[in-house]
């Protein structure tokens, strides 16, 4: 046998040997009292008391020893293990979600809103209200609310990437008309709505500027990615409908950020001087990052390393610092983080393959794991069990109308004006309509800022997910439309 088969099994038992020796050693000694440890007076011997049992005799510990489900489930309520509980559950619903979403000719976002809200109080929380105070107690929130920020800026940083400036100045004529028309109007009609609901729908303690500005927002905002997603899965991108619908909304996102931009220095600055201040501060970070970083940016960026086209881990890293410190300046100006991270997308150079490979990697990091936190953590806010009233419910379905009669129906006039037909109108405001993840973020903004009270918050949430829900369907009917004025066409010809 070989010689080595023989020393390890004895140099196990000497290690084995030797360990049983010093434990039974260190069996007689006794640590000295605390106070006399290292200064050197001898310490007076203590009695060390035995513990004693229910019987009052020396022995075990006072009472039962736990058991095993109970050691178990202690230590599933430690922070770390809660959070891996919370997490496992939050992604796999979310991917089993949005494939059924899929299944259904719908966006995944769809049904990863939906998984947000089933794991929140108006499902999980009502049918099993121990599991779910147990999975997702209150303590538990602020550790998933910063992961969900983390994700949502990431996000913001790629859709900024995606905004396409040249794409603007190509449709510069349909895209200025339609996207300005279909932000103004239906803000217009939101912030009308806010004087019916302000008494009894907003936040304690905030003013009826903040609550109707906000209100506009929350009506006339359009979900870029989503709506690129969805022209994506129809091949649709690069039809006169597709470049038309990603310019439209492409111009509507840059509106909607400033204005909300503005809307939030409103309400977080105490007096008009602050809103003015921070408002100064903004305009000045925005040229500051068009006019000299962005140029800049472009020049360091063709001198970093590359490895096989990939970009160099110092490439990475530097670009996450450069989006988490533009995300701090605008959050330490007071506007939101999210504006300085949408921002350092729209100033990262298009070099060969840099940008998508970011896009790539950040988006799937941010839309797998984070930004399920994110609808999860939405989720867990949304109480659909407040809207208990058929009042309460018919004026969910109003505020669906306005926002679908302002948004939809703006910029199908808007493009009607402009030349395009009735069908391609019809099928732009359907796309115009897509509400989607931006507007979750927009309303989160507001329910932090104290300016939207939950049950606003819950009929809001009913709203975004039912107009996100309505653009393939109406698509659909477009598409119906124009295959038979195709066919009444030919017919007559």
């Amino acid at each position: 046998m070989n010689r080595t088969h023989l020393i390890y099994p004895v140099l196990l038992v000497v290690f084995a040997l030797g360990l049983y020796a010093i434990i039974e050693q260190g069996k007689k000694l006794q640590p000295l009292p605390i106070g006399s440890q290292g200064n050197g007076s001898a310490a007076p011997p203590t009695t060390v008391s035995a513990p004693v049992n229910p019987t009052g005799e020396p022995g075990s510990a006072v009472g039962p020893a736990p058991s095993l489900f109970a050691s178990l489930q202690d230590n599933l309520k430690d922070p770390l293990p809660r959070l891996f509980v919370q997490l496992i559950l939050i992604v796999l619903l979310a991917r089993i979600c949005g494939g059924l979403a899929q299944r259904l000719h719908q966006p995944a976002v769809i049904g990863e809103m939906i998984a947000g809200i089933l794991l929140g109080p108006s499902l999980m929380g009502w049918l099993w209200p121990g599991f779910f105070n147990f999975v997702f107690p209150a303590a538990s929130l602020g550790t998933l609310r910063l992961l969900s920020q983390i994700g949502v800026c990431l996000f913001m940083f790629v859709v900024g990437m995606e905004l396409d400036v040249n794409l603007l100045k190509q449709q510069a004529r349909t895209a200025m008309l339609v996207s300005q028309v279909s932000i103004l109007f239906p803000y217009l009609l939101g912030a009308g709505t806010a004087l019916f609901l302000f008494p009894s729908m907003a936040a304690p303690h905030t003013t009826f500027l903040a609550f109707a500005l906000f209100m506009g927002i929350s009506m006339s905002i359009t979900a870029f990615p989503v709506l690129a997603r969805i022209l994506e899965e129809r091949g649709l991108t690069k039809t006169p409908l597709g470049t038309t619908a990603l310019a439209c909304a492409a111009s509507d996102d840059v509106t909607a950020w400033t204005i909300l931009a503005f809307v939030v220095a409103i309400a977080k600055s105490a007096s008009i001087a602050a809103c003015v201040f921070s408002i100064g501060l903004v305009l000045l970070y925005v040229l500051f990052m068009l006019l000299w970083v962005k140029p800049r940016l472009a020049r360091w960026i063709g001198t970093a390393p590359f490895s096989n086209g990939v970009p160099d881990t110092g490439v990475m890293a530097a670009v996450i610092v450069f989006i988490f410190a533009s995300a701090l300046t605008t959050d330490v100006i007071g506007i939101h983080a999210l504006f300085g991270a949408f921002l350092a997308g729209v100033v990262i150079p298009s070099h060969g393959e840099f940008r998508n490979f970011l896009r790539v990697r950040l988006e799937h990091f941010s839309s797998v794991f984070l930004l399920p936190v994110f609808f999860a953590f939405t989720g867990l806010r949304t109480q659909i069990g407040l809207l208990d009233e058929y009042s309460a419910w018919l004026i969910c379905l109003a505020l669906i109308l306005v926002a679908t009669i302002g948004k939809l129906g703006g910029a199908l006039l808007a493009a009607r004006i402009t030349g395009v037909n009735w069908v391609d109108s019809f099928a732009l405001g359907a796309l115009m309509n897509t509400r989607g993840l931006i507007e979750l973020v927009a309303l989160n903004i507001g329910y932090d800022l104290g300016i939207l009270s939950p049950r606003i918050f819950a009929m809001l949430i009913v709203m975004a997910l039912v107009t996100t829900g309505m653009t393939g369907p109406l698509l659909h009917l477009a598409g119906r439309l124009r295959t038979r004025k195709a066919l009444a066409v030919e017919a007559s010809g």
